[in-house]
């Protein structure tokens, strides 16, 4: 009882003193935009710690900004997905609200850092940490709805292909099945993971997931990826039609305007704001169709809709990539929000952070099964966020939350969202999905680069980079066409793994960087200097090869007497 008063006097100082409503923190400049050749005092914020205390409205505020960052990351996989998988608008605006209430729901987890039972183990981070839908998965899904339309558990009625519901039911049941993985993982030390999957083979699978993801935002950009080289939208343009290209172009530039001039809000929302002037531009010019914006109901929520669950087979071994993926992202990402929020880095309680975060991944993967979206990861935009506003606190985060829900149960905005021209919205996708290919190279570039693992990047990358490039180069390996099912799923795993080309390069990656010895460059440069004096009487190479030998000891700390032997 005493508790609740405290908590009820806390939340009545809040609401009714300016000091908890407002505070003294300065509004103004988050709204204000970098006006050219303006002068622009710089001005020190207050930092906001993990459990500080902080005005009811900035938490209010601040939370929109998180939620509006997460925005576009969320609702771009079911749209895809959507489109790939021919589901009806219907069926589309119900993915997009199931994804942001999903990702509300999912994120209390992360948000909340819960201890399992009286173990050293947790679940969640205890951040700032919000998750969405993992865009690693929409690769999965392009490889594999078509294959299913050709094996027949989705339909074709006189050519047309018919919505892939029992399709969307198996990449559902696989993914939550395969989350099994990540739980696994998240019991193992995360010095152990990395040396499993370093920098050097995790860095090249983001790439190729990027690489791969841009081509069905370009071809969005150019009219809609499924009506290539037909007529498209409301208009009935052909695909690749300038105005097409030119919506596209508008969204493209004014998020790089919105990042060079706009306020501390823009920035962190830059490709929301692409998106509102695109769709603004869009609604004036008639590119927009209310109609399914009408019939839209006015509310929804989770299972309105259900799907057939089943494990599919030829997609387990790219699912468990994808897992792999996300368990090495999610410790990359706590790590930086540990960082922005001014926490430790390393020791006991980081490292619980990290555990119980890959552990809630991992829930969360199959949770989100559950609920009918695809697999849901830690989100790393909003750590950009929490470096601009230098707010770190976990009410933020629960704000965040609740507009996540909001936009997700009243359905009129997701059929609002599903509504948008196909080039509006490939001009905003091509952008995120380019900045998944960048996170690619930013991993590879921390590694050391020296010669052996150049030649595991480039042994691992070229059949990757050669499956995204040519997507149906093994599709003619195989030609059974009996009728054994269990041999045809079979056969069709092992062309969707040599098609996909990121798990190809994982795979590969792993393999190499378990059996490969590493060595650094300094001992390559030795031995090249020995091959020049072996068999030479210049008495300048050997002088060289003596003065390098011993600087290479030197540096590791070796005995040069203990090596005399050996070098006999």
């Amino acid at each position: 009882m005493d508790k609740l008063r405290t908590v009820g006097r806390k939340v009545y100082r809040k609401i009714s003193t300016k000091d908890g409503f407002l505070g003294d923190y300065d509004y103004a400049y988050l709204f204000i935009p970098d006006i050219p050749f303006a002068k622009r005092e710089p001005k020190t914020q207050p930092f906001f710690g993990l459990n500080s205390e902080m005005p009811l409205f900035l938490g209010f505020l601040l939370g929109l900004q998180h939620s509006l960052a997460m925005l576009a990351g969320v609702v771009t996989p079911p749209l895809i997905i959507s489109t790939t998988a021919n589901l009806s608008p219907s069926y589309s605006e119900y993915l997009v609200s199931a994804s942001l209430i999903t990702s509300g729901l999912l994120s209390i987890i992360q948000i909340t850092r819960l201890r399992l039972w009286k173990t050293n183990y947790f679940v969640g981070t205890g951040l700032l940490s919000v998750v969405g839908t993992s865009f690693s998965t929409i690769t999965i899904v392009t490889k594999s709805i078509p294959m299913m339309y050709d094996s027949g558990i989705c339909e074709t009625i006189d050519g047309v292909k018919q919505p892939c519901i029992a399709g969307y039911g198996h990449l559902l049941a696989t993914g939550s099945i395969c989350g099994l993985l990540s739980v696994l993982l998240s019991f193992t030390p995360s010095k152990i993971l990395n040396k499993i999957f370093p920098p050097i083979v995790t860095g090249p699978v983001v790439l190729l997931i990027g690489v791969h993801l841009i081509e069905s935002g370009f071809q969005d950009w150019a009219g809609g990826s499924s009506c290539v080289g037909d007529v498209c939208g409301k208009k009935e343009l052909h695909w690749g039609s300038a105005e097409f290209i030119g919506l596209g172009f508008l969204v493209y530039v004014t998020i790089i305007i919105s990042e060079k001039f706009g306020s501390p809000i823009m920035k962190s929302c830059a490709v929301i704001v692409g998106l509102l002037v695109g769709c603004i531009v869009a609604a004036a010019c008639g590119y927009f169709s209310h109609a399914d914006i009408d019939s839209a109901p006015a509310a929804t929520f989770l299972w309105v809709h259900t799907f057939p669950l089943k494990l599919y087979g030829p997609i387990v071994f790219p699912f468990l990539a994808v897992y792999i993926v996300c368990v090495m992202e999610a410790i990359g990402d706590i790590t930086a929000t540990c960082d922005v929020s001014r926490l430790e880095v390393e020791g006991e309680v980081f490292d619980s952070r990290i555990q119980g975060g890959v552990l809630a991944d991992g829930l969360n993967g199959i949770l989100a099964g559950l609920m009918t979206v695809t697999p849901m990861s830690v989100f790393a935009q909003n750590n950009g966020v929490i470096s601009i506003t230098k707010c770190a606190n976990r009410t933020v985060g629960y704000w965040a939350v609740f507009f996540l829900l909001i936009m997700g149960i009243f359905s009129k905005f997701a059929a609002a969202i599903v509504a948008i021209p196909k080039a509006v919205l490939g001009g905003m996708t091509s952008f995120l999905f380019t900045s998944v290919a960048v996170s690619g190279m930013k991993i590879i570039c921390s590694s050391e680069f020296t010669r052996r693992d150049r030649f595991l990047l480039t042994a691992s990358l070229l059949p990757g980079f050669g499956a995204t490039l040519v997507p149906d180069w093994f599709s003619y390996v195989f030609t059974y066409l009996g009728d054994n099912s269990g041999l045809q799923g079979f056969l069709d795993a092992i062309v969707l793994l040599m098609e996909t080309g990121f798990a190809l390069t994982g795979v590969i990656g792993v393999i190499l960087n378990l059996i490969l010895p590493q060595m650094s460059d300094d001992v390559e440069e030795l031995n090249e200097v020995v091959l020049e004096t072996v068999g030479s009487a210049d008495q300048h190479a050997l002088e060289a090869y003596r003065s390098k030998e011993t600087a290479i000891y030197e540096l590791h700390g070796i005995d040069e007497s203990s090596s005399n032997k050996e070098r006999a």
